[in-house]
């Protein structure tokens, strides 16, 4: 199995920049993909952006696209989360996640991704 495992998240204000990090351990030779999901208080976990383990390619939320950027370091097993002109609608858990089965399910769908990290707290004041 893979293991995730976040961190990077704090208290930024509105227009400020984060990065979070996700180390996978484990039987990484099984992933597919890398990602990033949220969940803000009382709403259902949406999907942040994701990236193939193998090609590289990127997928991103329209309410993300151009603030955020998703990508890796093979080496140490790792994809980043650089968040840049924070929105206190950026606020939420994010959850790092992973796909380790071959699938026809779109990326963007939780679904897909069978391993996850425990979260990590991104607040954005205003």
């Amino acid at each position: 199995q893979v293991q995730l495992v976040e961190s990077g998240g704090g208290l930024v204000q509105t227009g400020g920049s984060l990065r979070l990090s996700c180390v996978a351990s484990g039987r990484t030779f099984t992933l597919y993909a890398m990602g990033w999901f949220r969940q803000a208080p009382g709403k259902e976990r949406e999907f942040v952006t994701t990236r193939s383990w193998t090609s590289g390619a990127t997928v991103y939320a329209d309410s993300v696209k151009g603030r955020f950027t998703t990508f890796r370091d093979n080496a140490k097993n790792t994809i980043y989360l650089q968040m840049n002109s924070l929105k206190p609608e950026d606020t939420a858990v994010y959850y790092c996640a992973a796909n380790t089965r071959r699938s026809g399910i779109p990326v963007t769908s939780r679904i897909l991704y069978d391993r996850w990290g425990q979260g990590t707290q991104v607040t954005v004041s205003s």
